[in-house]
């Protein structure tokens, strides 16, 4: 197809010889293994004498400079092809050990659970979860913040109903909505999103996400006035776009993703279903484009991801009051289970910067 387009716009070929665009053209397709027999047809089509169209396709075919280029371009392709082998035998490798990883952490008697515990100093924190890589839930660290007690649907429409918001919209109509965030985006005021979710029922079609930085909005920041940050963990002195507002309905849903980052997730109003699965088996993912998997882990095609069958998932439920350290690389899936609104944070005492 390409080389007919091509061949399409060149003049036709004059009795007396080929053009030098046309054994371009001859030249051109040739490395692109086009058959001989294939250019000798289209050249009789256009009017050229077959003997002639033969005894050009040959004399290419023998010149010197094409040879040079078709050893070049052979050589490229083996160091391609090369290339591609040694990739595979690292990822087999990378494969082998994660294999290994998975292994030796079920030796732990903690294997495949989440430790709750009410509270952890800065060095326990850091030192037990996140230098491990670890994930924990806090279950008393929320007791001084105001908005377990204030923050509501209710509240969000009497204090900042005329505040103009941005949220996710017609996600249900996109199973790609995660990644293709930018689609989704629409304006409105808090009060009118607030009626959606509070009459809509359970859905995934709207969704007040990060991505949309509304907490970075000026009419949104006294909102913080009701957040303690943890000052153990968290720099209070780093708060732009590392402080983020979630609110949505029951049924919300975050695919399956990992974050390039350490998160902690406060809970401050309704439920939140987690299911976690550990970095090292991300080859059982199906992890092509970015951080996301393929495979719908409410739905999972096992036909086209086996592999998927084979993967051991934590399920944890984040009740109103309680955080959860979600370390960087680990697998997550979340759905609210009841009208939820959540913060997260990433700005850490410690660097929180990866090329993952």
């Amino acid at each position: 197809m390409q080389t007919e387009l091509w061949q399409a716009n060149l003049i036709s070929p004059s009795s007396s010889g080929l053009s030098n665009d046309w054994k371009r053209w001859i030249a051109t397709n040739k490395l692109r293994q086009i058959p001989d027999g294939h250019l000798v047809d289209i050249l009789v089509q256009r009017g050229v004498d077959i003997r002639m169209a033969v005894a050009e396709v040959k004399a290419v075919s023998a010149h010197p400079y094409f040879q040079a280029a078709s050893a070049m371009l052979e050589e490229k392709t083996q160091q391609a092809e090369a290339q591609i082998a040694t990739q595979a035998i690292h990822v087999e490798k990378m494969e082998t050990q994660l294999d290994i990883y998975r292994q030796l952490e079920k030796l732990s008697p903690n294997y495949n659970q989440v430790q709750r515990v009410e509270s952890l100093t800065g060095p326990e924190f850091f030192e037990n979860y996140f230098a491990q890589n670890t994930p924990v839930i806090l279950t008393g660290i929320m007791g001084n913040w105001q908005a377990l007690s204030h923050w509501n649907p209710e509240y969000l429409k009497q204090e900042y109903g005329e505040v103009g918001v941005e949220v996710q919209f017609n996600r249900e109509s996109n199973p790609l909505f995660e990644r293709e965030k930018e689609k989704h985006r629409k304006q409105m005021k808090m009060g009118d999103y607030v009626d959606l979710v509070v009459s809509g029922g359970k859905t995934n079609d709207y969704y007040m996400v990060p991505f949309n930085g509304n907490f970075d909005s000026p009419e949104l920041k006294p909102l913080l006035k009701d957040v303690e940050i943890f000052s153990e963990y968290i720099d209070p002195s780093n708060q732009k776009s590392c402080i983020f507002f979630w609110f949505g309905p029951e049924g919300t849903i975050t695919p399956l993703h990992h974050d390039p980052c350490n998160v902690l997730l406060s809970q401050v109003s309704g439920r939140k279903r987690i299911r976690l699965i550990s970095p090292n088996q991300k080859a059982l993912l199906y992890n092509y484009v970015g951080v996301y998997s393929e495979v719908d882990l409410l739905n999972p095609d096992y036909e086209k991801y086996p592999r998927f069958k084979d993967v051991e998932i934590i399920e944890v439920i984040l009740e109103p009051g309680e955080v959860i350290f979600l370390p960087v690389g680990w697998w997550h899936h979340v759905v609210a289970l009841d009208i939820s609104i959540s913060v997260s944070f990433t700005n850490f005492l410690i660097s929180n910067y990866y090329n993952i």
